[in-house]
């Protein structure tokens, strides 16, 4: 596996592991990738929307150049602040950067002098940069499809955030154990608080902005079970514990590749299992028996059932259909590899179930229902 940058190098050519690439970690990289690639399907389903005539735009005063406002300064500050704090600080101790980069981030740590510096020289700068510029104000329309870097940015901020809450809320003991340390680090992230956080807060931004919902509930289906999928890619090269059950003995009817059957984790970002043999660096640890490797089901799913809803894009006519095949789809997948990933199990009424199992009984509920509404609704 490989927790970090330094390790796809070290077995490429053979450079030192834990080296100054430890700070770019592989699931992050991965998680930046999944966010790109649904940020790009997505803004061309808009796009295409927007040719069909579906989506229409929205005319607004835009305002260009100019003095730097009250909020600008404020912002300047404190990024200056921030910067000014913890970059020569990161500088003077790399090391602890690379072992634990988001607890030297998080931590209070930091060049206090470099820090107030920063404070006065950006916003300094801004106001030398800007005094002398002219504001122009202009009407534009604006699409769609031109306001995804927004979209993005919102999806992404609410995403992990809602991740992080769920992922407290299925381990809260951990979290009252090391409440700092569980919030701000890159680990222990539930991918359905993910999904229910974006959807909210985007779907808020676009009754804001009057856009059409039930559009970009279509646009978006493709986009976030493919990123879904590219995010799992990064679960699995990493090792962080996304995983299923014991695997067992390969039976004799596997006739794909041994490692789909069954993995070990060599290297695991979260160091579990017993130690390896023979090792350098600071993950030397693989699982004592073999398991499922689920994230690699997942993945493989999830890009079946992008290449799906890709093919019925343009077949589905009724607006919002198209997500709600999407959400039976996303819910029977998750559901079904439930069994046989390692989850905390709740007992309710006689049932043993996982947080995920439920939310993807009801994700699939959700899915039926507004299926058959949508269909009857266009019926009638």
């Amino acid at each position: 596996m490989y927790p970090d940058l330094s390790y796809v190098f070290h077995d490429l050519i053979g450079t030192p592991a834990d080296n100054w690439l430890s700070i770019f970690k592989t699931y992050g990289l991965f998680l930046v990738l999944a966010v790109l690639s649904a940020a790009v399907i997505l803004q061309a389903e808009l796009r295409r929307k927007s040719r069909e005539g579906l989506l229409l735009p929205h005319t607004e005063t835009l305002t260009e150049g100019g003095p730097a406002t009250r909020n600008e300064y404020i912002s300047a500050l404190i990024w200056g602040f921030v910067l000014g704090f913890k970059l020569p600080y990161i500088a003077l101790h790399f090391p602890d950067f690379q072992q634990d980069a988001a607890g030297v981030l998080f931590s209070l740590k930091g060049v206090w002098w470099a820090g107030a510096l920063g404070a006065v020289a950006y916003p300094a700068y801004l106001w030398f940069s800007r005094r002398n510029s002219k504001a122009v104000t202009r009407s534009a329309e604006v699409f769609p499809h031109d306001r995804i870097g927004e979209i993005t940015i919102i999806a992404a901020v609410s995403g992990v955030a809602g991740a992080k809450v769920f992922s407290i809320l299925e381990e809260p003991q951990q979290f009252f154990n090391d409440p700092a340390g569980t919030l701000f680090s890159g680990a222990g992230l539930t991918i359905y608080g993910g999904l229910i956080f974006g959807f909210v807060a985007v779907w808020l931004y676009l009754r804001k902005k009057q856009i059409p919902v039930a559009h970009v509930m279509d646009a978006v289906a493709p986009a976030l079970i493919v990123a879904y999928g590219v995010g799992r890619l990064g679960c699995h090269f990493s090792g962080d514990g996304d995983w299923g059950i014991a695997a067992g003995t390969q039976p004799g009817w596997w006739f794909l590749p041994d490692w789909l059957w069954s993995m070990d984790y060599p290297r695991n970002i979260i160091n579990s299992g017993v130690a390896m043999d023979v090792c350098d660096g600071r993950y030397c640890r693989r699982l004592a028996e073999p398991v499922f490797p689920t994230s690699i089901y997942e993945a493989a799913m999830a890009f079946g059932i992008g290449g799906i809803l890709w093919a019925l894009r343009k077949r589905v006519k009724v607006p919002a259909m198209l997500f709600f095949i999407y959400l039976i789809f996303n819910g029977t997948e998750r559901f079904l590899i439930e069994k046989i990933r390692v989850n905390e199990r709740y007992d309710a009424l006689g049932f043993h179930f996982t947080q995920a199992e439920l939310i993807a009984v009801l994700i699939f509920t959700a899915g039926v229902a507004g299926t058959l509404w949508l269909a009857l609704k266009t019926k009638r």
